[in-house]
């Protein structure tokens, strides 16, 4: 557990870090901010491409080989990379650091999954979720310190030693955790059109949000998606080992979680427009911006590993359906911000929004991992993580076009505007508008919570504490 946790805590640190960094890194380097973009994107575009695919090779040839192979290039991405001596190296570097990360954050669920005992299982997700909690939270403090004091390398440099301490523990304590299967077939097509819907599809939504999504590139890249998903569905259906096994999505169950991670990732994604209001529209300097956007990545820390403990108690459906009222409430809350609001009436509006996710992630986290067979962990840990990555990158464009739409409802200007020259006032519409979509679009989330309660109160057992449904005697006995 230590060890998969220091590798989720270095991959979500290195991550809030480099966002903090990317005007250091592109006044140091002398480069442009479109060009130091690429710092963050060809990581995320590298991750995206292979979560999927590095899923099912750790069901093929062992979780922690994988695991471990995949800490050991991260720790040396981020050594290449706190040396590179140019922004085109540091790029490139970000982008082999990053199919070490895809290796290792693919599988770490999977492997919580199958080492943690089932009445455990929820606990042990739990951390998982403090730990990126933590690292998000430290990231943008942690941050600015480094690049003050000791220089941009350093927020690179910093992974090398922990990812040493990492490495150690998972080559002393980790089983081998050999294949619940034997004699599995890599699904080669099955990979590649992965791969290339994957980054298509990613590269489209980050195009559209700089050239505008009718341009042509991005409509290009959106429809070399659209038809390699459609190509992928028909391989996956004729080969005898595929890469997804698609008889998984035959769970109702199954689908419902999923798309309710995907909705709640959307919904955080919407952090990014809140500097915009804290620094422009009320004037606080970046410290104290950097200060009060901990405190929902704090707050999710605090409640995670508690969630976790009662999903394992009670089970995950009223834990997970609680955590997206009380996420509703706080969208809700952070929608009646005002320019004169206090940093004390700040915090207390956005802190339900993590507690609200803390409470939600684990015990859906749970859920998910507990409605697959042993020999498909793999699979679906990535098709999780990517959960993350889809509604990420399909958040970011939708929420920033409705926070554009209410800013120019008020200034009433062309819809590219320079927003540090729009009033106050804009702003605060903007942020109003947005989180008020979020409330409308996570009911159906809730929506979705509802359903999945009711099939798992019909199911019978399936909504008893995971240790009472081990002990269950079945109809016929």
């Amino acid at each position: 557990m230590i060890g998969v946790n220091l590798m989720v805590f270095m991959a979500t640190l290195d991550m809030s870090i480099v966002n903090v960094a990317l005007p250091s890194l592109a006044k140091q380097l002398n480069t442009d901010f479109a060009t130091v973009q690429w710092v963050v994107l060809s990581y995320v575009l590298v991750v995206a491409s292979l979560l999927l695919m590095v899923s099912r090779l750790g069901d093929i040839r062992g979780k922690k080989r994988i695991f471990s192979l995949g800490l050991g290039i991260f720790t040396l991405g981020s050594l290449l990379c706190g040396l590179a001596p140019s922004v085109g190296w540091l790029i490139f570097f970000r982008a082999l650091q990053a199919v070490g990360a895809a290796m290792s954050q693919a599988l770490g669920i999977a492997i919580v999954t199958e080492l943690a005992p089932p009445h455990r299982r929820g606990r042990a997700i739990g951390l998982i979720g403090a730990s990126v909690a933590m690292g998000l939270s430290l990231g943008p403090s942690l941050g600015g310190l480094i690049i003050e004091f000791v220089g941009w390398r350093w927020i690179f440099l910093i992974n090398v030693p922990l990812g040493i301490l990492a490495q150690l523990i998972i080559y002393r304590h980790m089983p081998p955790l050999a294949p619940a299967k034997r004699d599995q077939r890599f699904d080669v097509p099955g990979a590649v059109l992965t791969a290339i819907t994957l980054v298509a599809y990613s590269m489209g939504m980050t195009f559209g949000q700089k050239i505008g999504f009718g341009s042509p590139l991005s409509l290009t890249l959106l429809a070399v998606a659209a038809v390699s998903l459609f190509g992928f569905i028909a391989v996956e259906r004729r080969v005898k080992q595929p890469m997804i096994d698609l008889t998984l999505f035959r769970n109702p169950l199954f689908n419902m979680n999923l798309i309710m991670s995907v909705l709640v990732f959307i919904s955080l994604s919407a952090g990014f427009i809140m500097p915009f209001f804290l620094q422009l529209a009320q004037g606080r300097p970046p410290s104290e911006v950097g200060l009060l956007m901990m405190v929902i990545p704090l707050s999710m820390g605090l409640v995670a590993p508690f969630a976790g403990a009662l999903s394992d108690r009670f089970g995950p459906r009223g834990l997970s359906l609680l955590g997206l009222v009380i996420l509703v409430c706080g969208c809700l809350a952070v929608s009646t911000l005002t320019l004169e609001t206090s940093w004390w009436g700040f915090a207390l509006r956005v802190m339900p929004v993590g507690l609200g996710v803390g409470l939600f992630q684990a015990p859906n986290n749970s859920a998910i991992m507990s409605a697959v067979p042993r020999e498909h962990l793999g699979v679906a840990s990535g098709l999780l993580n990517y959960s993350r990555v889809f509604g990420q990158s399909t958040g970011l464009p939708l929420i920033g076009s409705i926070f554009t739409i209410f800013v120019v409802s008020v200034t009433l200007e062309p819809v590219r505007t320079d927003f540090t020259l729009v009033p106050p006032e804009a702003l605060a519409a903007g942020i109003a508008g947005a989180y008020r979509f979020q409330a409308v679009l996570l009911l159906a989330a809730i929506g979705l919570g509802i359903a999945a309660w009711v099939v798992d109160h019909r199911r019978g057992s399936a909504s008893l504490p995971p240790a009472a449904r081990i002990e269950r005697p079945t109809s016929g006995g």
